[in-house]
């Protein structure tokens, strides 16, 4: 019997326990988090609304639709549940330049295709294509549309009129500072004060009040100050919804209209998927590690925006976008669902028809500086130093120059210019130098060895003494087939000739010396520089007698393969770890954890936990199972193992992992009281208390990655891990190291097929809430992942 492969198995439905009815009308339920989030997210967001659309030039309205239209439809459709969209800053500078140009019911129907583009696109599945942008090009984009912003308010702000251009509000400053109102000078700088320093207020009674959001604050406070002063300075004035605005038919050039939609497409998709992607991250760091909040889909969010985007330009609304200032009050304010961005636009619904002669008391200068503001912190001193430490800084600085002094899409189109350039000239150029030390010839090459390098490697291979000896350190991450093939064929000729050669990496840690092109020619994989691959690549002795000569079909020996790996890891491997086998040996081993996993041989330990010597102290069985104290029945081996690992060897952590497609568990579904009780069937009891738990009705079925599990066996695999962490608390060591808060538990399921990792949140906990299981990114480490 293979015990861990999977078989043919009738599945149960994925939606329903097994042997239950079925489940009852669902009910619309908010979380208390997310009302409180809506609120706090509604107050940042009205002011705010307001703020983009008198800077555009369009109707007051249109932004209050906007925001609207953008919790409500992105909110309910998008796949960021977390992201709140609206009218975002970014799209200030594109939305003023087409009223400009084509008028305002114009630019809701360019609105309207953009948003239909935007669902084309999510058809075909582009939307992780967009992350391809290099990040010093969006953000360049982002501090260049803040130039232009900040520069356009500036003169609001001063009391005068902006221009058309950043060049002409630059060139008019002079002049607008000769002229400044002094009423709404004071507004202004009052708001900015206050937008800067309340959320700096000292003390516990700042800590309470800066819950209140800042923009709030400061558009409230100019407002009381000018309504009681009696200020003369330009208010908002929000015409009746019965003469506002709605889109016509397109009028003018068609190109440049096209253009028009093209920008605003690739404006807001761009930044809404940036958005969700940086949302995600902000959930993940939570307290609670993000749990039941599903990870972004990326397609889906990119439909929500274009379905948003339509409805609002066909509502006369501005252009829609996933925001990041809102979404991380979202976040911050312990949202937990969607709901609260779509309550946030509810809100605004209720405020534009009921709030509207408040909103009328708001002065102009108030809104522009928070604008103004707004658009200053788009130029983002940590993203300078992020795209200065990866040498990124002229494409930044190119993009930011284009948007501001040309236009977005020209400034983006510079920008992917430079970024092509600048890799391209990484990638060609290499630097190759040679010395002598200590009587061994170096050759340093730095950079990426490609086919532009090779006339030089070849050069300066073949200036290195006949026999002598060479270490060729490879400084760079990429070798191409040209590269490879020169610094082969050398190494053979060197080879013959007497000499060594030792090829190192960037630290000087030795790595396979490249091998001639003949002998590897039977078994190719045997390369360097090649993917790992479940194979065995040592060569079969053609004299071997249980080796045919032409065989019609290649016959396993096991006991040569595994010879052969042994003769690899003496020559190859041996060699890097025997220093640090050597202090193990002498001090012993002091493993950080104990990690009880199955049997089955595609579990590879090391690997999938990025683990070496000394690292794991690891028990395997058939099931990863795990005993009640006093059920072993003669077989104490996992209890040994146990308690070796508690008390002596100290562990801080307990990993019980499971993993997809058990035959162990495949065995106990399929398993019925008349089986002869074989050595297997005896041992598999320890896990029946695993499929009880699975179709009890007082146990809510796990869950992996915010799906339901793909079949019963699944399931079962997964609520065998959470099962099995029972086990382990009943033992009285782990128990009281438990206590003393000395030792944490884990669960862990590695999905085979996907080479996926999921940690189970929560496992040192006694709860009563859904199992989930999150998937571990590539970026987090396991740690980042916990329950509240």
């Amino acid at each position: 019997m293979t015990l861990c492969t999977p078989a043919r198995t009738t599945t149960r439905p994925r939606a329903q326990r097994p042997h239950s009815p079925p489940d009852g009308p669902r009910r619309f339920r908010i979380a208390g988090a997310d009302l409180s989030a809506s609120v706090a997210v509604f107050l940042i967001a009205l002011p705010l609304s307001l703020g983009i659309a008198l800077a555009t030039g369009a109707p007051l309205q249109a932004g209050l639709v906007a925001a609207a239209v953008g919790g409500l439809v992105a909110g309910r459709f998008g796949g960021s549940p977390l992201q709140v969209s609206g009218p975002a800053a970014g799209l200030t500078v594109v939305t003023a330049e087409l009223i400009q140009l084509y008028g305002w019911r114009t630019t809701c129907a360019i609105t309207v295709l953009a948003g239909l583009t935007q669902l084309g696109l999510s058809v075909l599945r582009v939307a992780r294509s967009a992350l391809a942008v290099s990040p010093a090009i969006v953000h360049g984009m982002l501090a260049g549309i803040g130039v232009t912003i900040a520069l356009a308010q500036l003169h609001i702000v001063l009391g005068g009129t902006p221009q058309s251009s950043a060049v002409d509000n630059v060139l008019g400053l002079p002049a607008q500072l000769a002229d400044v109102h002094p009423a709404a000078l004071a507004i202004s700088a009052l708001t900015v004060a206050v937008l800067l320093g309340w959320p700096r207020l000292p003390g516990r009674a700042g800590q309470f009040v800066r819950k209140v959001p800042a923009a709030l604050v400061a558009v409230a406070g100019a407002t009381a100050v000018a309504t009681i002063a009696g200020l003369a300075v330009p208010r908002v004035d929000l015409p009746s919804w019965s003469s506002h605005a709605l889109p016509g038919l397109p009028e003018g050039p068609a190109l440049g209209i096209a253009a028009g939609v093209l920008t605003i497409t690739l404006v807001t998709s761009v930044q809404s998927l940036l958005s969700a992607v940086a949302v995600d991250k902000l959930v993940a760091a939570r307290a609670d590690g993000g749990r039941g909040v599903p990870r972004s889909v990326l397609d889906r969010e990119l439909a929500g925006q274009g379905a948003a985007n339509m409805v609002s330009g066909a509502l006369g609304g501005l252009p829609v976008a996933g925001v990041a200032v809102r979404s991380v009050a979202n976040v911050s304010a312990g949202a937990v669902s969607r709901a609260s961005t779509m309550l946030h636009g509810l809100w605004i619904v209720l405020a534009a028809l009921l709030l509207v002669p408040v909103i009328d008391l708001i002065p102009l200068p108030a809104l522009a500086a928070l604008v103004m503001v707004v658009g200053i912190q788009m130029v983002s001193i940590t993203h300078i130093r992020t795209v200065t430490r990866h040498r990124e800084v002229v494409v930044y600085v190119v993009t930011l120059s284009g948007v501001v002094l040309v236009g977005i899409l020209e400034g983006v189109a510079l920008g992917i210019a430079v970024a092509i350039s600048v890799s391209l000239h990484r990638l060609a150029r290499t630097r190759i130098t040679r010395e002598e030390r200590d009587g061994r010839h170096l050759l340093h090459v730095r950079g990426q060895l490609t086919f532009l390098a090779v006339p030089r490697l070849s050069r300066s291979l073949h200036q290195l003494p006949h026999g002598s000896d060479v270490v060729v350190e490879l400084d760079g991450s990429f070798m191409d087939h040209a590269a490879y093939e020169t610094l082969s064929d050398w190494t053979a000729g060197h080879l013959a000739h007497g000499g060594t050669v030792e090829t190192t990496g960037p630290s000087g840690v030795r790595i396979a010396d490249p091998a001639p092109a003949d002998a590897s020619a039977a078994h190719g994989c045997c390369r360097p520089w090649t993917p790992w691959h479940n194979h065995q690549c040592g060569e079969q002795p053609a004299d071997h007698p249980d080796v045919a000569t032409e065989p019609a079909e290649p016959r396993r020996t096991p006991g040569l393969h595994l010879a052969s790996g042994i003769g690899k890891f003496q020559r190859n491997t041996a060699p890097l770890v025997r220093e640090e086998l050597a202090r193990l040996a002498r001090e012993g081993q002091r493993p950080s954890q104990l990690f009880l996993t199955c049997a089955d041989s595609r579990l590879v330990t090391s690997m999938i936990t990025s683990s070496g010597p000394g690292d794991l102290f690891t028990v395997r069985n058939v099931g990863n199972l795990v005993p009640l104290p006093g059920e072993e029945s003669g077989d104490d081996s996992v209890a040994a193992a146990i308690e070796y690992a508690v008390e002596v060897l100290r562990v801080e952590s307990i990993t019980v992992c499971g993993h997809s497609g058990c035959g162990a568990m495949q065995a106990l579904l399929n398993g019925g009281p008349d089986d002869p009780p074989t050595p297997l069937r005896r041992w598999l009891r320890h896990g029946r208390p695993s499929l009880e738990r699975m179709e009890s009705r007082r146990h809510a079925w796990a869950r992996i990655s915010g799906r339901l599990p793909a079949d019963a066996v699944e399931q079962l695999c997964l609520t065998n891990v959470v099962q099995q962490l029972e086990h382990l608390r009943a033992y009285e060591p782990v128990a009281r190291r438990l206590a003393d808060g000395s030792l944490t538990l884990h669960g862990m399921y590695f999905h085979v097929g996907e080479a996926q990792a999921y940690l189970l949140a929560g496992a040192d906990e006694v709860h009563s809430y859904d199992d989930v299981f999150t998937q571990v990114m590539p970026t987090g480490p396991l740690e980042t992942v916990r329950a509240s």
